[in-house]
């Protein structure tokens, strides 16, 4: 598995919102045991564009939550082992020319650009990504 050397493992938006579901169903076996793993070692992350994904998916209807929006991001960053990762300025400027062919996505390529900044794997179901991946500008977990 990519991440049993220590690698830092980053979940795209929608694995935060499935993690915070209580529905393990929704991730595949490897990406259930990189999520453990990852937590135990506190190398599970998630990027500041999740929270900001999350807040527009609300603001638009394609999300409902079961409590008010802050509520919820303020109970999904208190998981276990999971940290936020804030945009700095080299993610940003990495997220604007990322190698190989990339979707013109913003919020994927910060996501993009925060997992190979931080040498993480990515644990995504996004068909784009995980082509990404296996184009070798990142490593991929498919959900």
């Amino acid at each position: 598995m990519p991440t049993s050397s220590g690698r830092p493992l980053l979940i795209d938006t929608h694995c935060l919102v499935w993690m915070q579901s209580d529905n393990p169903f929704e991730f595949s076996k490897e990406g259930r045991s990189a999520i453990e793993a990852a937590g135990h070692r506190g190398n599970l992350l998630v990027s500041i564009i999740s929270v900001w994904e999350i807040g527009l998916l609300v603001a638009k209807g394609r999300l409902t939550l079961y409590q008010p929006c802050e509520e919820w991001v303020r109970g999904a960053l208190a998981i276990p082992g999971l940290s936020l990762v804030p945009m700095s300025p080299e993610i940003a400027l990495a997220s604007s020319s990322p190698p190989g062919i990339l979707h013109f996505d913003p919020a994927d390529r910060i996501i993009v650009a925060t997992a190979r900044h931080l040498g993480a794997t990515l644990l995504t179901r996004d068909r784009k990504l995980i082509e990404y991946g296996r184009q070798g500008h990142l490593k991929v977990i498919a959900t």
